[in-house]
């Protein structure tokens, strides 16, 4: 592998006028040399392909697909980067992200994988909080119930991708990305930390994260993912979750230094709705 890994960062989009232009120039501002930007929109019926008309550097592809975990693997398919990565069309690069993740790729040989830290932003780019993690540990995630590692933040080797595969994207609607990330640590890939704020994370209404009927269908499916890796149902299951929550937060201070002493999923809180106004071409929004 060169010095500088190429990025592939593949964007799934649909109906994405509101936002997608912050995303694309979030990646156009990188200060790293090897990367391109994929858009996998699934015929955007809104002003998203006059969008991507302005911008000739990106490659990008309009057609009805089954939703966005299937934009995500025909998008990867596409790529030619050593590294792969997903930024959704609501999302955004922090400066340096590119550059800090080649970087540690290239001191790291080994990894297959690396996952960074995350800040969590309204509609109006207002800051709600900030999450920092500490290393990838397979069993808190499968028996603890957090999913700590935060697709945007996820990079990932080709090869890595050629062992695996893709996105279940027929299996699952909600957690595609949970079921990639535990079959990571199923194969005992070596998946990194780059201790530093990658993405900005928008939870807003035009959305799908903001929305109880799709935390609800997370949660279902994520249960069932638990099982599939392993994780008991019953009292044992209990008993697990709430050991392997103190192991994050044990890891969390002796790595980081600091614990969570307000879950995550309460400062989310009042930012969630019964209802959001996304678009889905998967039937999402019909829940």
């Amino acid at each position: 592998m060169s010095a500088t890994p190429k990025v592939s960062v593949v964007t799934p989009s649909f109906n994405s006028s509101r936002t997608i232009r912050e995303t694309i120039e979030s990646v156009r501002a990188q200060d790293y040399p090897h990367w391109e930007h994929l858009v996998m929109d699934g015929a955007s019926s809104d002003a998203t392909l006059d969008i991507l008309k302005e911008y000739p550097h990106l490659q990008w592809i309009s057609e009805k697909d089954e939703g966005h975990y299937h934009a995500m693997n025909k998008g990867i398919l596409r790529g030619t980067g050593e590294i792969v990565a997903i930024l959704n069309a609501d999302d955004c690069y922090l400066p340096g992200t590119l550059s800090a993740v080649g970087k540690a790729f290239a001191a790291h040989p080994d990894w297959d994988a690396l996952f960074g830290d995350i800040i969590y932003i309204d509609g109006e780019g207002r800051e709600i909080y900030r999450r920092e993690e500490a290393v990838y540990d397979y069993d808190v995630l499968r028996f603890s119930g957090v999913c700590y590692v935060i697709h945007p933040t996820l990079f990932v080797r080709r090869s890595a991708h050629d062992r695996l595969g893709l996105y279940r994207h027929n299996e699952f609607k909600n957690a595609c990305d949970l079921d990639f990330i535990l079959r990571l640590g199923r194969a005992r890939c070596r998946v990194g930390h780059l201790p530093r704020y990658l993405v900005r994370y928008r939870w807003h209404n035009y959305g799908q994260s903001a929305d109880l009927r799709i935390s609800r269908n997370m949660a279902r499916e994520a249960a069932v993912l638990c099982r599939e890796h392993g994780r008991p149902e019953g009292w044992r299951g209990m008993c697990l979750q709430v050991c392997f929550r103190l192991k994050r937060q044990m890891q969390k201070f002796v790595v980081r230094r600091k614990v969570d002493l307000i879950p995550g999923t309460w400062k989310l809180r009042p930012h969630m709705k019964a209802k959001t106004e996304f678009s889905s071409n998967c039937g999402l929004d019909k829940l």
